[in-house]
């Protein structure tokens, strides 16, 4: 699970953005991210959190190292996460193999195994994504397909879904990027939502800036204001990204 302030842009999109022109060339990303708070999706999965992404792209095929781990709090969410997509011309689509440390759904897995793989049990959530980047606006839909998926009403899989709409746009010398992201249905993996069904979760607004440390080196820094309308929650988010 990603970012700050979108869970709508993924690792897995960084390193899209990186092979928009299907590079003939191998590209790789190594950066991680410091952030004030994990926000994913409307949801506090922590506090202090280093991110670090590690993927390679070639024309247009990436595959995406990312994770999660708090400095301020044992408790807060560990994660590893793998994603495997595509993108060409705009479209994009992936796979994501998302790993938590704790049990979260209906059939986790209590010992926290990484290599535990029971249809039954196991903290592994497989995700899929369609999305279209058309330039003012990129459109994305998530869905899980297997793992430890949250349930419906009725107790069984529930296929969570989540779909979300950003806008990047320039002002002021700063990229700012527009988002906001819906729930289809209910489901138990999206804790705020257990009560309805469709549901806004997430709206917010993201700064980011590039503060210039030497002639070759520069840390892009980041803000973001973000709510989840459904808990009426809302989060003032802050971070930076260190990268060769």
């Amino acid at each position: 699970m990603k970012k700050i302030g979108t869970f709508g842009i993924t690792a897995a999109l960084l390193l899209a953005g990186a092979t928009a022109g299907a590079q003939d060339k191998v590209e790789t990303t190594i950066a991680t991210d410091v952030v004030s708070q994990y926000y994913w999706r409307g949801q506090e999965l922590g506090s202090i959190s280093v991110q670090p992404t590690l993927g390679v792209a070639y024309k247009g095929f990436s595959l995406t190292g990312w994770g999660n781990v708090g400095l301020s709090d044992n408790t807060d969410t560990k994660e590893v996460d793998f994603t495997l997509g595509y993108e060409n011309s705009g479209f994009h689509v992936s796979v994501t193999d998302y790993w938590f440390n704790y049990a979260g759904g209906t059939g986790s897995d209590p010992s926290n195994r990484y290599f535990h793989y029971d249809s039954h049990s196991t903290n592994h959530v497989f995700e899929a994504n369609v999305g279209y980047d058309f330039g003012p606006v990129a459109l994305n839909w998530y869905t899980n397909f297997a793992g430890d998926d949250g349930a419906n009403k009725s107790g069984k899989r529930a296929y969570s879904s989540y779909f979300e709409v950003t806008a990047p746009f320039k002002l002021a010398d700063v990229s700012w990027e527009a988002s906001a992201g819906a729930v289809p249905y209910y489901t138990t993996f999206y804790s705020d939502n257990r009560s309805s069904g469709f549901a806004v979760c997430h709206v917010g607004l993201k700064a980011t800036k590039d503060i210039k440390i030497t002639d070759s080196f520069s840390v892009p820094v980041f803000a973001s204001v973000a709510a989840n309308p459904s808990s009426q929650k809302a989060y003032l988010l802050f971070g930076f990204t260190l990268r060769p």
